[in-house]
């Protein structure tokens, strides 16, 4: 959920839309799937430490309370009013009570001299709406300890492009997958790969887990089998989102990544 008041898109208007769209869906429910399956990788080698997060445009911090719920202190950050009261209310309702923080402020305006630095930074579906995403993550950075781990996904746009030739809107792609009129929640600012690999290596940083998120479900057949089963579609899911050619045809990117000059986290 991004971030700057000026440029980057705001989904106060779309904060009911948003939550049931993402993680009232199948689609939603593949994503925290995915999502937790990799960071556990690396939680569960770390026993009963507690860790300070920071769900940077974290919305209403579906992940992050549950994060919280585990023990961990987590810093919430959003540009949405509505969605950080969503949090809230949620936050309220919770059993065990949540170590919350809520922060209503743009990513770029966070820093390391008032939150200080923390052992795990989410950044989840927010670059890809920034008019400037590497300048944005590269400050976002600052913000995570030495030996610290960021969990980065983005909307992949080499496979916006490769939906949407299966689908026949061939027009659209020749067009370079610009529209007159901005369609729903479509992000204005799809990421490659390859790009983001390099701002990776810019920083110093390197990826220490990689997965495709919805490498199958997007691409499925409008009419499916009499047996068809969303349990047997998740475990294909998992199965097949950290292995090429899959991974690249994921909807979303997610890395896990952490600075190269450390003793890595093993996984």
């Amino acid at each position: 959920m991004p971030q700057n008041q000026l440029k980057d898109t705001n989904f106060d208007k779309l904060s009911e839309k948003f939550a049931k769209n993402i993680y009232g869906t199948p689609k939603g429910q593949i994503r925290a799937a995915v999502l937790q399956r990799d960071l556990n990788l690396f939680l569960n080698k770390i026993g009963d430490k507690k860790l300070r997060i920071l769900d940077a445009g974290g919305g209403f911090g579906y992940l992050s309370q549950q994060l919280a719920a585990q023990g961990h202190q987590v810093v919430l950050c959003d540009i949405s009013e509505q969605m950080l009261a969503l949090a809230q209310q949620q936050i309220n309702d919770s059993t065990p009570a949540l170590d919350m923080q809520l922060i209503h402020c743009a990513i770029q305006d966070l820093s390391s001299k008032d939150l200080g630095q923390f052992d795990l930074i989410l950044c989840h579906a927010v670059a890809e709406w920034l008019i400037d995403a590497k300048s944005t993550l590269g400050q976002l950075n600052q913000l995570l300890k030495p030996d610290g781990l960021l969990s980065l996904m983005f909307y992949n746009k080499e496979a916006m492009r490769f939906h949407n030739l299966v689908s026949g809107n061939f027009d659209y792609v020749a067009a370079g997958l610009k529209v007159k009129k901005k369609i729903g929640l479509t992000p204005t600012h799809p990421l490659y790969i390859d790009d983001v690999k390099e701002w990776i290596t810019e920083w110093k940083m390197e990826i220490l887990c990689q997965s495709g998120v919805r490498v199958v479900n997007d691409y499925l057949k409008t009419h499916q089998p009499a047996n068809f089963e969303f349990a047997k579609l998740l475990d294909m899911e998992l199965k097949y989102s950290q292995r090429e050619p899959y991974i690249s045809l994921g909807r979303y990117v997610h890395f896990v990544c952490q600075y190269q000059s450390v003793n890595k986290v093993v996984v």
